[in-house]
């Protein structure tokens, strides 16, 4: 089986590589930064160069494609250029006759839209990729694990034994890890008799701040504990990694959690139910904690 991995240099979708080259499958990894080819070719993976706004050149490279792993970034300096890489994504894949395209929407959709481009944009994806007859997979995940290695949580671990994020201590969270995630969307990958299911999935734990900081403190080995970063403190941070502008959807998202305390589901209540379909090895938050230990020590 032949697989094009869209993004294949970012966090998200690296591993993905490993999750299907060890299943068998011959990776076409996707980057449009040159700096990355050697990494993904060390990977196991045959590397092209491609921009998802360049529409002739993503159907170029979709020839001869049996599946594909896609995803849309997150942090876009703006959000609604992620509805258009995945027109283009998707329109080449029902022009190449994929046979089956799973996304990681690197988040819930939610049932309606917020105000938030970023995470609204999903449901306009979703309903273009629905119209658009190609057979598909949706994996939805809760918040990634990796997050805590951020500028925002990781810093303040290491130097004042403090897990902080943006979040109300009280509000929980199924955090999963970025490897898990990928092992699902490859058992979907070779998994087309599922096409047309959407799967929420979450870490198997749906933890508070302060139940959080508990797993950091067994797994480092010393008292930890939590404290909600100010939303506008987190959306600076953002903007000074992603550029400007692009921290306010998020301030703006987790002060209304803060003032409303309608704290949105970040847990999935049916991941036995996803288990049983797409089989996957789950990490706890305290063997995360353990991994990544380099970070937070």
């Amino acid at each position: 089986m032949k697989v094009l991995v869209y993004g294949a240099g970012g966090s998200q979708q690296f591993p993905v590589i490993k999750a299907l080259t060890d299943r068998g499958a011959k990776v076409l990894a996707t980057t449009n930064q040159p700096e990355k080819i050697d990494l993904l070719t060390k990977a196991g993976a045959e590397t092209v160069l491609a921009n998802m706004s360049d529409k002739e050149r993503l159907v170029e490279i979709t020839k001869g494609i049996d599946a594909i792993s896609f995803l849309v970034p997150f942090f876009l300096a703006n959000p609604l250029d992620g509805y258009e890489y995945a027109k283009n994504a998707i329109d080449a894949a029902v022009k190449n006759n994929v046979k089956l395209l799973v996304w990681n929407t690197s988040g819930y959709i939610l049932p309606i839209k917020i105000g938030n481009p970023a995470m609204d944009v999903r449901i306009d994806i979703a309903d273009y990729l629905k119209n658009s007859g190609i057979p598909n997979i949706i994996i939805q995940p809760s918040v990634y694990a990796e997050n805590l290695l951020g500028p925002w949580t990781a810093p303040f671990v290491k130097n004042d034994d403090t897990v902080t994020y943006p979040t109300p201590e009280e509000m929980p969270i199924g955090w999963i890890a970025t490897k898990d995630v990928a092992q699902f969307v490859a058992q979907a990958i070779y998994s087309p008799h599922l096409a047309g299911q959407s799967f929420q999935i979450s870490g198997v734990e749906n933890l508070t701040g302060r139940q959080l900081a508990n797993k950091f403190s067994i797994a480092l080995n010393k008292p930890v504990q939590y404290r909600q970063m100010p939303p506008r403190e987190f959306g600076k941070i953002l903007e000074g990694l992603f550029g400007e502008g692009a921290g306010k959807g998020a301030e703006k998202m987790y002060q209304e959690i803060t003032d409303t305390k309608q704290y949105p589901i970040m847990h999935s209540h049916s991941l036995s139910e996803v288990l049983e379909k797409l089989p996957v090895k789950m990490t706890s938050i305290e063997e995360w904690v353990s991994q990544n230990i380099e970070s937070f020590s």
